[in-house]
């Protein structure tokens, strides 16, 4: 199968799903819509903890020591933000945001245009913060075949509904964003030849885990969490990891 094919289908799941929750969505009154949107922050939440609990992976613990799982998402939460600050991925997701609105929503107002994108931003970090994002465009890309991205994209499409119906056609925008991240996970699949060490997968999954608490608290309104500042924390993870196992 081609690579690519998997994240291709994620797209369409995403697309798919954000039409209907939108046309749902329409239908609900406004405090209904935001329960719901309460509801995928307590999700997100859930989804979170059991991401961030790899830190007791025995794998992970081995391989960087007893101490060293949360030293180690600690060190990648803050290069990875600091690194992230400076590029200012957060306004420039935003910025993309509301560059698609003006694109794809005509006639607008201020409120639709924030909900517009709140919803891309969102649905983007869900959707590419995880574990299975990663690994499954990684297996993809060294045609291990698609079973992950075929999972991710029936979450997704599922995920798409509620969301689209909260936060409307932004939510749909975000295939953009999986589109470009997943597809740079399959390319650097194609070049690698192999998959990460399982420390490696441990660590990126509890980074990722900790982010997705971020997304929580800004669906919940609690506090908008720059998570889209704390990305490159996802990359920087497995390679402190890897430093830590060779000085040991």
């Amino acid at each position: 199968m081609v690579a690519g094919t998997g994240t291709l289908i994620n797209v369409v799941a995403i697309v798919a799903g954000s039409a209907a929750g939108v046309a749902l969505g329409d239908r609900l009154p406004r405090r209904t819509r935001d329960v719901v949107t309460d509801g995928l922050g307590l999700v997100v939440l859930l989804i979170a903890a059991l991401s961030a609990a790899a830190v007791l992976e025995p794998a992970f613990r081995t391989a960087v020591g007893p101490g060293g799982p949360v030293l180690v998402v600690l060190g990648a939460v803050l290069v990875g933000g600091i690194v992230g600050s400076l590029l200012r991925l957060e306004d420039r997701m935003e910025h993309l945001g509301g560059w698609l609105r003006r694109r794809l929503v005509r006639g607008a107002d201020d409120e639709q245009g924030h909900r517009f994108v709140e919803g891309f931003v969102s649905a983007s970090l869900v959707f590419c913060v995880g574990p299975l994002a990663v690994l499954g465009s990684l297996s993809d890309g060294l045609g291990n075949g698609i079973e992950q991205l075929a999972l991710k994209a029936a979450l997704d499409g599922v995920a798409s509904i509620a969301f689209a119906a909260a936060l409307g056609w932004g939510v749909a925008a975000s295939a953009l964003a999986v589109l470009v991240y997943q597809g740079f996970w399959t390319v650097l699949g194609v070049m690698l030849g192999d998959l990460l060490p399982e420390a490696a997968v441990a660590s990126l999954t509890a980074t990722g885990g900790l982010l997705l608490v971020g997304v929580a608290l800004r669906l919940l309104r609690v506090r908008d969490v720059p998570v889209a500042d704390l990305l490159p924390a996802l990359l920087v993870a497995p390679l402190l990891t890897a430093i830590v196992m060779a000085v040991r």
